[in-house]
């Protein structure tokens, strides 16, 4: 998947960063080379990057940015297409025993699959319905993660997640659709989304 000019400008921003100080710049730190001051935009193209394969994160170590070396782009792993997943209201999970070749980059654990992406509601992190989403099989994410969850009655659902006081907030991204507010024990982490392929 090809960059916008942006994330091409701040992926050589990170890569300049890294050659000079050894280490990846901090969120503030980009913000302030491209006059973006919400950390949630410079996270929003951190995310869009690591999407397309460009880069690598660390969850909860500040400034782990790893940059993804070019030859990883001709490698493909074959991956098992689980199904498809509602970026919406949520619906039951369908299996579809297929195969998805992916880069090799976005593979770092077995236990990996990918999903068909139905619906919009997570359009502001530029997953469209039609996407596919590479997804780490885990059982826990921390707050904020992108994760497959599964719901009482076999339903299943794509959003970002947060807990609050005992429930869990499953978060759309898109202004027109309000979260889902549900008992902890009543939602089960199946996966967290790692990487997207989109089909033109």
């Amino acid at each position: 998947m090809s960059l916008t000019p942006r994330q091409k400008q701040i992926l050589e921003f990170i890569t300049r960063f890294l050659e000079k100080r050894g280490y990846a710049p901090s969120l503030k730190e980009i913000g302030a080379e491209f006059g973006l001051s919400s950390p949630a935009t410079v996270h929003k193209h951190l995310a869009a990057l690591e999407a397309r394969g460009r880069i690598r994160r660390s969850r909860g170590r500040r400034r782990f940015v790893e940059l993804v070396p070019a030859e990883s782009f001709s490698k493909g792993v074959d991956l098992p297409l689980m199904g498809t997943v509602a970026a919406g209201r949520p619906i039951e999970a369908v299996e579809v025993k297929e195969t998805l070749t992916v880069p090799a980059f976005m593979v770092r654990h077995e236990g990996t699959y990918v999903l068909k992406v139905a619906g919009d509601s997570m359009i502001d992190e530029q997953i469209r319905d039609g996407d596919y989403i590479v997804v780490e099989e885990r059982k826990e994410a921390a707050d904020g993660e992108t994760v497959v969850a599964l719901l009482e009655g076999g339903e299943v659902t794509l959003k970002r997640i947060y807990r609050e006081r005992g429930k869990v907030r499953l978060q759309p991204a898109n202004p027109r659709m309000a979260p889902l507010v549900l008992p902890g024990r009543s939602v089960r982490i199946q996966g967290v989304v790692t990487g997207l392929l989109r089909r033109f």
